[in-house]
């Protein structure tokens, strides 16, 4: 398994993530976070889709859906979470994504009182 995917895109992903809480805060719910995001990836001309929509197939047949935070570039899932730590439901869903998209790296940005904090999810 290479877990080190898109090193320079990635790295490029959690520095606007901190420039988002550096210039928010703590204290703000998941949305206003992501719209603030979503102006940083425009700014760099960053391409990315937002809420993007996934189906789960069962043969041949969709039998549930996911929106999916942001899809950067077509290779990366970033999921927003404001909470106090990662929770294994936060893992579980990154995974499931990178599943159903058949993606290899997905990012959780964590904002917390103690500040941001990233998690790299391999697929």
């Amino acid at each position: 398994m290479k877990e080190d995917w898109y090193p320079e895109l990635s790295y490029s992903l959690i520095g606007l993530a901190y420039d988002v809480f550096n210039q928010l805060g703590y204290g703000y719910h998941e949305k206003y976070y992501q719209r603030a995001y979503a102006q940083e990836l425009t700014a760099k001309e960053l391409p990315f889709k937002k809420e993007q929509l996934v189906k789960i197939q069962y043969n041949g047949q969709s039998i549930g859906r996911y929106f999916m935070d942001f899809v950067i570039d077509d290779k990366v899932v970033v999921e927003w979470k404001v909470a106090s730590e990662f929770y294994g439901k936060h893992i579980k869903q990154v995974l499931a994504y990178l599943r159903a998209t058949n993606l290899h790296l997905g990012l959780i940005i964590l904002c917390a009182k103690e500040g941001i904090r990233i998690k790299r999810i391999a697929n």
